[in-house]
């Protein structure tokens, strides 16, 4: 397993918006520092919604871009959907809360699941692309940083699947903005959530 590409945005307006998002993205050619807030220069526009320590970097698996190339019927240029992260030899569906992805010195945790926007259907051209990408189960992931350093293409990946019970992307992108009760609930505060998830299903 390997970094296929390391992507970093720029601060842009999308047609037909009015307001700068980083959703463009392109591959960075040679080596980028990350730290605690993900990739250094990588534009972030709403700090509400994206970024922040919980969801510092975004990650998609080259197996499922490959898929989406096949749905959608052209390739897929790294940084297409968003990512800062595109990661040999994984699907986003086996993907879980916890797995842990090493690089150098750089360990990303697992925190989250991308859930789609009006911005990514802007990015993307179609406004029922969020529906379809919902519908596909096929989300990428969101990661801390537990330690920074340098990433590069080329890197080679280790994967820690995390140890415990796995709740996969495409189960949490099937329980967002649900209220979780009894066993179910005590399943997802046993694993690293991001902590506004967390917060949200102890309220």
């Amino acid at each position: 397993m390997k970094i296929l590409a390391v992507c970093r945005g720029s601060a842009e307006i999308l047609p037909g918006k009015k307001y700068k998002t980083g959703i463009n993205k392109m591959a960075v050619n040679g080596p980028v520092m990350v730290d605690a807030h993900g990739i250094v220069g990588d534009a972030i526009c709403n700090g509400e919604l994206h970024g922040g320590e919980e969801q510092a970097v975004y990650i998609e698996g080259a197996e499922t871009l490959d898929w989406w190339a096949g749905e959608l019927g052209h390739p897929l240029e790294p940084g297409t959907f968003g990512e800062n992260l595109v990661i040999e030899g994984i699907d986003n569906r086996d993907i879980a809360v916890g797995d842990r992805f090493s690089a150098g010195d750089v360990v990303l945790e697992v925190t989250s699941t991308r859930i789609p926007c009006a911005t990514f259907a802007a990015k993307m051209n179609d406004p029922k692309f969020p529906k379809r990408y919902m519908k596909a189960g096929r989300a990428g992931a969101y990661a801390r940083v537990l330690s920074g350093g340098i990433l590069e293409a080329g890197q080679t990946v280790d994967y820690q699947p995390f140890a415990g019970e796995r709740i996969t992307m495409p189960e949490l992108m099937a329980s967002y903005g649900k209220k979780l009760k009894g066993a179910e609930r005590d399943r997802y505060l046993a694993v690293p959530l991001h902590a506004e998830l967390r917060a949200f299903l102890n309220d």
